[in-house]
């Protein structure tokens, strides 16, 4: 399995883009913490797609004009890569947005956005992304994609993530917490028992995405880490699915470090989010509620 992983890595590493003026970004002034900030880069040069696509077809999106995590990307994409491929359908991993257009895109069952970042794309690749998904396409955003702390596109963070994140974890950022599981009998959670407690940079949002048009799926014990008053909601949901017009939406605020990608709970839990955006799992299962532009 490990050639079409390659052979999609040998493409996204070959795909030209182009540098264009964008969206002034805040970044650190440390020059170590530089790393972790790449100057932005706006694609206008799709990649080549692979010659055959076994559907369903998974385009995992990894693009970072904002922050970025060295080793978490590449390490989760590598190992979504080999959950899709393990089905027999296709996974393509790339970094470059001029994917999205129209004629691209919908080649595509599910896109999973890798701990994307920043303003990465266009108006016309926002457009190509909007209908895709409003039309029918299955897609998992996966922590970072729900991270960032404000938003040139907000129609993503009302419509898509539906949370407004706000602060994470810190001093100590990784701390050991409790995760309860709220739908015990969810295709996407059953495997995990009522409690699930994983050490993680844990999420906060500006508030609780519960309510019409999201279906919560787990959420964070705040007694069970260091929860100072800024990281505290009361009600704080981690993991969510909702709808887009047609569009099914998965939402997981975990997995900032490398390591878990090779968490076997956590990879079961992203496996059955994909098959579950792509209509495998509860494939006649109706919308927790529409959401519109």
């Amino acid at each position: 399995m490990r050639k079409p992983f390659l052979a999609a890595l040998a493409l996204m590493l070959a795909a030209p883009v182009l540098a264009q003026t964008g969206p002034e970004i805040s970044r650190p002034a440390h020059p170590h913490d530089m790393r972790n900030w790449p100057t932005p880069v706006w694609d206008t040069v799709p990649p080549p797609l692979p010659a055959t696509m076994h559907h369903p077809a998974v385009l995992i999106f990894s693009k970072t004009n904002g922050y970025r995590d060295l080793e978490q990307i590449p390490t989760a994409a590598a190992a979504i890569t080999k959950l899709v491929e393990k089905h027999g359908w296709t996974a393509f991993a790339t970094e470059n947005a001029a994917v999205f257009t129209p004629e691209l895109i919908r080649q595509f069952d599910v896109v999973v956005f890798n701990s994307t970042s920043g303003d990465i794309f266009s108006p016309d690749q926002r457009a190509a992304f909007q209908h895709w998904l409003e039309a029918g396409g299955g897609f998992v955003a996966l922590h970072g994609a729900g991270g960032d702390p404000h938003y040139a596109w907000q129609w993503y963070v009302t419509n898509v993530i539906g949370a407004q994140f706000t602060i994470h974890t810190h001093a100590p950022q990784f701390q050991q917490g409790r995760i309860v599981i709220e739908d015990r009998k969810s295709p996407i959670m059953r495997h995990l028992g009522a409690d699930w407690t994983r050490t993680e940079e844990w999420y906060s949002f500006a508030a609780s995405p519960r309510g019409p048009g999201t279906h919560i799926l787990a959420r964070l014990d705040e007694g069970s880490y260091d929860a100072t008053p800024e990281l505290r909601m009361g009600d704080h949901p981690l993991i969510w699915e909702r709808c887009v017009g047609k569009g099914r939406v998965f939402f997981s605020a975990l997995g900032h470090q490398a390591s878990a990608y090779a968490e076997e709970p956590h990879l079961k839990m992203i496996d059955r989010a994909i098959q579950w955006a792509a209509r495998k799992l509860e494939p006649n299962a109706p919308c927790p509620g529409a959401t519109t532009p």
